[in-house]
């Protein structure tokens, strides 16, 4: 299996585990605050992560040079993007919060041309990542509703932003020869810390908390933050950050079918189409991606 496959593979699965975070997302945030879910989802990623580190690369020590990087990446992916995403999700449905992540491969685009990275950026990848937003347009547009929370928009467009400026400050530390595990660790380790002076405003509702809140939030910080973290920093890494920007427009698509199953909700024709659009766009970026 060639390394471009493998990078393929690992987009796809990290993308899965984040269309079923907004659905987990919104179920615990029934019982903990947005800061509060994301101290603890993070602080089970660090633990995962630290043991996956221990027995991968034990002897990878942190890089004084890395530190500013590593430390404005992780509070930008991690700190204040689930600030926005969180208090997003408070404000609107997941299937409405997950559509705003539609604007995040055109971002990578844009700004991978600005900051001439990419090279010459064909037409048919503008074109592609054009389509995989209008097929995101599709699937979502039948609960969009404008009469929605404003400032719930708002919150999810800087999640957006947040997401492209983590992205671009990550790929200079595979540029140095990082390893995954080790960005990912210390990635996790920076956003950790910037929630805790935001969780210590926030109170709690722990009557609410059950069985099914515990299961989401560990879903959460184990396979949402942890794994898939790791899984889109290789896909970064082997395709590039516009290339691996493009699956995020999956993750609208799963958010909807996962709502067959958790919330009862059915995909009405034109939301089928839409995840065919979708994941047309998302082909047509990938062939022609270098």
């Amino acid at each position: 299996m060639s390394e471009k496959l493998k990078a393929v593979l690992a987009a796809i699965a990290c993308v899965f585990f984040w269309g079923f975070s907004f659905v987990s997302s919104k179920i615990a945030l029934g019982a903990f605050p947005p800061m509060t879910l994301g101290l603890f989802r993070f602080a089970m990623a660090v633990g995962f992560l630290f043991i996956i580190k221990r027995r991968l690369v034990p002897n990878e020590k942190l890089d004084k040079r890395d530190i500013p990087l590593l430390v404005f990446s992780g509070l930008a992916g991690d700190t204040f993007y689930f600030f926005c995403e969180n208090n997003g999700l408070y404000l609107l449905p997941a299937s409405e919060a997950a559509i705003i992540t539609a604007s995040i491969p055109v971002l990578t685009l844009f700004v991978d041309k600005l900051t001439k990275k990419a090279g010459k950026t064909g037409f048919r990848r503008w074109f592609g990542a054009a389509v995989s937003m209008a097929g995101v347009w599709l699937v979502a547009q039948v609960s969009f509703s404008m009469s929605g929370s404003i400032t719930g928009y708002l919150y999810l467009a800087g999640s957006a932003l947040c997401w492209v400026v983590y992205s671009f400050l990550t790929r200079p530390l595979f540029e140095r020869g990082r390893s995954n595990i080790y960005v990912v660790f210390w990635q996790c380790t920076a956003g950790l810390a910037g929630f805790l002076p935001f969780a210590l405003f926030e109170k709690p509702v722990w009557q609410a908390v059950n069985a099914a809140v515990i299961l989401h939030t560990v879903f959460l910080g184990v396979f949402c933050s942890a794994l898939a973290y790791l899984f889109y920093a290789r896909a970064i890494k082997t395709l590039g950050v516009s290339a691996a920007a493009v699956f995020i427009n999956f993750i609208p698509v799963i958010t909807v079918v996962s709502g067959i199953f958790v919330l009862h909700e059915w995909l009405a024709p034109l939301q089928w189409l839409g995840a065919a659009v979708t994941l047309a766009g998302v082909c047509l970026v990938m062939i022609h991606a270098k």
